[in-house]
């Protein structure tokens, strides 16, 4: 999520401020469900941070629930790539090492990021060739460390911006150009490891359809030009104020391609909509039936096309919402990790 996007959750947040949870009653939520990956005839993921690791009922209940993992952060550069230039990988290889032991799978998120601008890029001088030179020895040296161990990457992260009309400026298109830092990005990933599908990925796909129009645009021209794109990523990050159709809607747009699709960070505050919906059960039925329509979706397409669908986190107490509200409760489990209505709804979805 993008520092901007925080800022106008946070505003929508605002609308809040009463304890609806003090005099409410909550959905019924189911004692027990079978685990998440056992139900879906795709990979399940989740994202996870390395320190979380260390608890073992975190620890326990991913291993449980879900068959595919993304690194929350710390295969991003802002975790990888130091002031000095130099990388640094303990977090990421802690990831990579839990999944293997596991047997779970690894997704690579994410290269490129338009809110990045670390300080060793920004210091080296306007020269093209030694600015395209320090591009492709990071992309090379990240997707080639784990080389044999990710399954995909996401290569570009939220590069169109919200009302549709391009491609986000950064330090990566100041230097390299609007779409042709994007082209780069995608041929040294896949010079580093050529057997891996690579992603783009981008949030709000299914609220804003001028946005959708413009990333379908992108890819289009990108496979034109034999860049070797392999999928499409939806972060799905919804408020429970969402109507009906929306995500069946954008699930087949992007799915217009023929490419595989990655419901990649999908989470549903219940904070976020509180100002429209007061009565904290219907909040929870609203996002019951997001998290099943999603599912629905996404079980729909082809076989070829389902590359995975994530949640991103495992446990409320997990999710990155609680920095914008301490109370919100967007995922499939509890800060026990006992399953929630939305969980029994998610798996309702795939039948």
């Amino acid at each position: 999520m993008s520092l901007s996007r925080r800022a106008v959750l946070a505003g929508g947040l605002a609308l809040s401020a009463c304890d609806h949870a003090a005099h409410s009653q909550t959905l019924s939520a189911p004692a027990r469900l079978p685990p998440l990956k056992d139900v879906a005839q795709f990979p399940v993921g989740t994202c996870v941070r390395s320190d979380q690791l260390a608890d073992p009922a975190f620890a326990r209940l991913v291993v449980e629930q879900f068959s595919q993992l993304t690194p929350e952060w710390e295969m991003k550069m802002e975790y990888i790539v130091q002031d000095d230039g130099a990388f640094r990988f303990e977090g990421p290889d802690r990831i990579a090492a839990f999944a293997h032991q596991n047997g779970l799978r690894l997704f690579g998120h994410t290269l490129v990021w338009y809110i990045h601008r670390p300080k060793a890029f920004e210091q080296l001088d306007e020269g093209r060739v030694r600015f395209v030179d320090a591009y492709r020895n990071y992309i090379t040296a990240v997707v080639g460390r784990y080389r044999g161990q990710a399954v995909a990457w996401d290569v570009v992260n939220e590069t169109i911006e919200d009302d549709g009309s391009g491609v986000r400026d950064s330090l990566w298109a100041e230097r390299l150009g609007k779409e042709e830092h994007i082209a780069l990005a995608y041929r040294f990933a896949h010079a580093a490891d050529p057997g891996v599908p690579l992603f783009l990925n981008d949030y709000f796909l299914e609220t804003l359809p001028k946005k959708r129009a413009a990333f379908l645009g992108l890819v289009e021209r990108l496979l034109k030009a034999g860049v070797p794109v392999g999928g499409l990523g939806t972060q799905t990050h919804l408020i429970a104020d969402q109507g009906p159709g929306l995500i069946k809607a954008a699930i087949a747009d992007l799915a217009s391609l023929g490419l595989p699709i990655h419901v990649s960070e999908m989470d549903v505050s219940i904070a976020g909509a509180r100002g429209l919906l007061k009565d904290p059960r219907d909040l929870e039925q609203t996002q019951a039936r997001l998290y099943a329509e999603a599912s629905e979706a996404f079980s729909l397409l082809p076989a070829r096309q389902r590359f995975a669908f994530t949640i991103w986190g495992a446990r409320d107490s997990d999710s990155w919402r609680r920095k914008e509200a301490a109370d919100d409760t967007p995922l499939l489990f509890d800060a026990d990790g006992r399953p929630k209505a939305a969980a029994q709804a998610w798996e309702q979805g795939l039948r």
